[in-house]
């Protein structure tokens, strides 16, 4: 009873990994991008915007 080769199993999972980690990673990339990074740097221009005002409105005061 013989077994048979395997043959193309590494080239195959090997493609299918790096699919897999391309697409994971890209998908990981944009929901940082567009669940967090863009809404912590509003934040961080609302507050500066707020500031700046706050600094205008005092200046005039004087």
């Amino acid at each position: 009873m013989a077994i048979a080769p395997i043959t193309g199993k590494l080239r195959k999972r090997f493609w299918l990994d790096l699919g897999c980690a391309l697409g994971l990673g890209v998908s990981a990339g944009y929901a940082f991008w567009y669940g967090y990074h863009l809404k912590a740097l509003e934040r961080q221009e609302n507050y500066y915007i707020k500031l700046e005002k706050e600094r205008a409105k005092a200046a005039q005061a004087v």
